[in-house]
């Protein structure tokens, strides 16, 4: 960080009206304007005075006070060289802090292993201060930064630096063409040099930007003596109209305690008025500055040495109830905002998101960048901007284009080390963006069993975003979706499909991906057999046919490929061995096959795309590979497993080998064309109602039969999503209950799927049942002409059997009366 620019918040010229008496020496007289802050003067005290003290302490302690010149006119690296002596001597065992200070120049010469050394000893004997943690931490994560970077691009804007120190930008107009900037350049209106740097005074300068993108040559904002004086103006902002500059201005006044306060003055055209304190407390030796403004005006955000702060400058806010009236009285950021160190440059961006300089966080240099974001009436834990924003040196003084749909903006930095050829002098003014995120995606298909490409295979993309896209690959297999269809901050669900292939699916997402990236993306896609495909081992009870749970997980396989591949149609052929009679053999295979698919039809597969079909012993197994028992080859591939070559195996285990292959479940595609009945199944499925209603608008009375259960409860036959089933009217009820029985029943019939229960599936319809409270939506209940629809229905599992709506429900139905004598119930 240049000195001159803490100036502004720190610069206190606090000159007493004694006169510096002959007799008093050199190291007295250092020792004054080093509390003066006037640390060029004292540096050159410090060197004569050391020359002549003889006392070690005493020259040690000269040493230290030089060290501490050099650090705070930022000359890291004379100040290295001085707390090195000072470490040399022992001197950190009487101000431990030196080691502290030591580390952190060390850092900022981006010596950060040797610096790790010193942070580590200064914790073991200040282990209470948290700038010794934070400082470990810093060199530790700041490989990672730099291995790291950000999405930012950074440029030095050269014809706007000079050889001296410009910083702390603002736009000055409403079409953000034309910046207002800090310099202490040659041509500033202070004659003299500054006693705290030895430099010029700051002034406010002003440029703007062509259509070629061309900066003019800066100039002075003004140069009446309004703005521009002979003591430290700038660090400025504008108010949304860009009417009103608020800026800083530091006094300089002989023999009088000066600080720095916040003034500002109206704008007409391109002249200014005369400027006009801002009243924000304190007095007139306070150092204020550093002001940025809400987009009402109605806060202002600002840097403080005010009392009864967290360390050493705070951010501090101010607001008022109208622009006529003066701000209130100051209040404190807080403790997430402010540490131990100094927190400056404070940057409000659209009222929510507050950019500032601190070298308090975490950071990698001495000021860091930082950003805090306001949400539930509260300030968050600000982030690290990282590299390339932040660096080694300081950065600070940021700024934001409104009208850029990403970050555009400005920011200083001064990073000689790291910009050496385009830097020009001291802290130089630097241009940022973020390119706008960009993606793609791409891929090739390839056939799976030969490895070729595959041409005219769709790709349909859905993204969370409700987008639908569908493009096809090309003779050498490649697909490929465009930035403009594969967006920033989506996930994307991808289906490939292709004629005579099993569909298969995938996913992507750009969501959290900060930098452009093309997405690649290949899928294999399966040929449908011709022949059928073995299932995994399934195993049943001798002459039984019940699915056990343990097998369920084995069609998994299959339920993934009917749920990738919705338009097609299987058989599941079950098999038995040869050792029953041909018609028993029938039977239980069929059996088994139908178990098979009821078990599908629970896991949500319509069952107008199932067929089962019991095979008994008629169709022998067709080996397609070669099988072994105990590391012998006893059945070769292609070998056909009928009875009699069974029975020429030389031993009972081999015989019952062979026998164990035989019984098997297999699936094959028997048509890749299947389209549902015609149901709702499109309708989106609302959330904050529970029920929609709708009555039929005619007004022609009809009667339907009536209907007991055991408890004397009426009841109703009525269609659900088409299917019929026995609907009674419970007045104890609340909301609509099924029994699981019914429930089944339901999904076995395909009236509802999984795709109408809440939750995941896999856990509600686990080992072939129905969770006990699970809920689905029924989408159309009808009686004769009338109907309700999206109703939501909990399966409960005491209720032995039946399907029971509430009062309220089903009066929604219509008006109905009931005519006990005659069972039937009447529909207005």
């Amino acid at each position: 960080m240049t000195n001159i620019k803490s100036a502004f918040l720190i610069f206190t010229f606090v000159l007493t009206s004694v006169v510096v008496l002959a007799q008093r020496n050199f190291t007295e007289a250092a020792d004054r304007d080093f509390e003066d802050q006037k640390y060029s003067i004292a540096i050159d005290k410090y060197k004569k005075a050391y020359s002549k003290v003889k006392d070690r302490d005493e020259k040690n302690r000269i040493r230290f006070m030089m060290a501490e010149c050099y650090r705070l006119m930022n000359n890291t690296k004379r100040a290295e060289v001085y707390y090195k002596s000072l470490y040399r001597t022992d001197y950190y065992k009487k101000e431990p802090v030196v080691l502290l200070h030591y580390a952190n120049m060390l850092k900022s010469n981006e010596s950060y292993d040797e610096a790790l050394i010193y942070f580590e000893e200064y914790i073991k004997l200040r282990p209470d201060d948290p700038r010794g943690t934070d400082g470990l931490r810093s060199c530790k994560i700041q490989k990672e930064w730099f291995e790291n970077p950000t999405n930012h691009n950074i440029q030095n804007v050269r014809d706007l630096n000079s050889r001296e120190d410009d910083f702390a930008p603002c736009y000055a107009s409403d079409n953000y063409n034309d910046l207002i900037f800090t310099s202490n350049r040659e041509g500033s209106t202070g004659k003299a040099a500054d006693e705290w740097t030895g430099k010029n005074f700051t002034d406010l300068y002003y440029s703007r930007i062509d259509r070629k993108g061309e900066w003019s040559t800066p100039d002075l904002l003004e140069t009446e003596g309004k703005i521009n004086t002979e003591t430290n103006e700038g660090i400025s902002t504008m108010n949304s109209s860009f009417t009103t500059l608020y800026f800083t201005r530091c006094g300089n006044e002989k023999n009088k305690n000066s600080g720095c306060h916040i003034y500002k003055a109206k704008k007409t055209g391109r002249t200014f008025g005369e400027p006009e304190i801002v009243p924000l407390g304190g007095d007139s030796t306070s150092a204020i500055g550093h002001p940025t403004l809400s987009e009402d005006e109605l806060m202002i955000i600002f840097a403080a040495d005010f009392e009864n702060g967290y360390g050493g400058k705070d951010l501090w806010y101010a607001t008022r109830k109208s622009k006529s009236e003066e701000f209130g009285r100051p209040k404190n950021m807080g403790p997430v905002i402010n540490t131990l160190g100094d927190e400056l440059f404070p940057f409000l961006r659209s009222d929510t998101t507050l950019y500032f300089s601190s070298n308090g966080h975490i950071g990698m240099g001495l000021l860091d960048l930082f950003k805090s974001t306001y949400s539930n009436d509260a300030w968050g834990v600000p982030a690290n901007l990282r590299y390339p924003i932040n660096t080694n040196a300081d950065e600070y003084g940021i700024i934001f284009n409104p009208t850029f749909e990403g970050e555009e903006g400005f920011f200083t930095s001064g990073r000689k080390m790291l910009d050496r050829e385009r830097s020009r002098g001291g802290d130089d003014l630097y241009y940022f963006i973020i390119p706008p995120l960009e993606f793609t995606l791409s891929g090739v298909i390839k056939d799976d069993r030969t490895l070729q490409y595959l041409d005219n295979a769709e790709i349909h993309m859905v993204g969370s975003d409700g987008s639908s896209i569908k493009t096809y690959s090309n003779s050498v297999g490649h697909y490929e979706f465009s930035k403009e269809q594969f967006l920033p901050g989506t996930t994307y669900e991808l289906t490939v499909s292709k004629e005579h292939y099993f569909s298969t699916t995938g996913s992507e997402t750009t969501v959290g991906i900060e930098k452009s990236r093309d997405f690649v993306l290949d899928f294999t896609l399966k040929p449908i057999p011709k022949k059928p495909i073995v299932l995994p081992e399934i195993l049943y009870d001798l002459a039984k046919w019940d699915l056990k749970p343990q097998y369920q997980d084995s069609l998994q396989g299959l339920i993934q490929t009917l749920d990738e591949n919705p338009r097609m149609v299987v058989e599941l052929a079950s098999h038995t061995d040869a050792r029953d009679t041909d018609e028993r053999n029938d039977i239980l295979s069929q059996k088994r096959a139908q178990s098979v698919v009821d078990y599908l039809i629970l896991r949500g597969i319509d069952p107008d795309r199932l067929v089962a079909k019991g095979y008994g012993e008629r169709v022998p197994r067709e080996l397609t590979k070669d099988y072994y028992l105990e590391g012998k080859l006893v059945l070769d591939s292609a070998t056909v497993l009928t009875e009699d070559y069974i029975n020429s195996l030389p031993n009972d285990t081999e015989k019952e080998f062979a026998h164990q292959l035989n019984r098997r479940t297999e699936f094959m595609v028997l048509r890749n064309d299947f389209v549902p009945k015609q149901r709702l199944d499109t309708i989106v499925k609302p959330v904050a109602a529970k029920i929609n209603i709708v009555v039929n608008p005619e007004k022609e009375v009809s009667s339907v039969n009536l209907i007991k259960d055991a408890k004397g409860r009426y009841g109703v036959r009525c269609e659900v999503n088409g299917f019929p089933i026995n609907v009674y009217i419970d007045p104890m009820l609340r909301e609509p209950v099924i029994s699981l029985e019914d429930a089944l029943n339901l999904l076995r019939d395909g009236a509802i799927s999984k795709n109408d229960f809440a939750g995941d599936p896999d856990e509600v319809l686990a080992n072939a049942s129905i969770a006990d409270k699970s809920v689905f939506l029924i989408e159309e209940l009808k009686i004769e002409k009338n109907y309700i629809t999206m109703i939501e229905v909990t399966v409960v599992h005491k209720l032995e059997r039946g399907f029971y709506l509430d009062e309220a429900t089903f009066s929604q139905i219509g008006k109905y009366t009931i005519d006990e004598e005659n069972m039937k119930m009447i529909f207005e």
